[in-house]
């Protein structure tokens, strides 16, 4: 990721309030998915929205983004909500920097095919990928948007529990071989 690119995401995680803990879309549901413990790799984690929620669930969370301001708001709110995450700066251009296996892998509006393979590969027997991206499918197609079928097709391995595509929006829940 260009410096530029850096720069950006900084200012635009800077500019806006604190960030309140949520559940990463494709999993508002079925949060009942969720295992009662374990480590969770939340990959281009912004704010730390998600990761501060699957800690007050008990799980020992990693974090990881680019941006050093999301990091700093979601170490904030982690700090408020009495939770531990470990947030990692870095660039995921250059691969995941922690290592599995992981109970679950969160991947929410962050789209980079060549990473695939690795969220797949961090998830330990029977764990759960929570992934949604930005879609062509009912929108305008772009760089960062999923082609139809797209996490459907890079996740062929895994057990398929919910999958949707519509109105610029891809999820997929999916859960690795015992």
């Amino acid at each position: 990721m260009s410096l530029a690119d850096r720069s950006r995401w900084d200012a635009r995680h800077a500019a806006v309030g604190p960030a309140v803990p949520m559940p990463p879309d494709a999993l508002r549901g079925r949060e009942e998915l969720l295992p009662a413990g374990g480590r969770v790799l939340d990959v281009a984690c912004g704010r730390g929205a998600v990761a501060v929620w699957l800690a007050q669930r008990g799980l020992a969370v990693d974090a990881v983004d680019v941006s050093g301001a999301g990091l700093d708001t979601g170490r904030a709110l982690a700090a408020r909500a009495g939770v531990e995450v470990r947030f990692v700066e870095a660039d995921l251009d250059e691969g995941l920097p922690v290592s599995g296996p992981y109970d679950v892998v969160v991947c929410q509006r962050f789209r980079d095919p060549a990473l695939y393979p690795a969220l797949a590969a961090a998830l330990a027997p029977g764990g759960l990928l929570v992934i949604t991206v930005l879609s062509e499918v009912n929108d305008e197609p772009g760089p960062f948007r999923a082609a139809r079928g797209e996490l459907v097709a890079a996740f062929a391995d895994l057990d398929h529990l919910a999958a949707s595509e519509g109105n610029g929006e891809a999820a997929l829940v999916a859960r690795a071989p015992a």
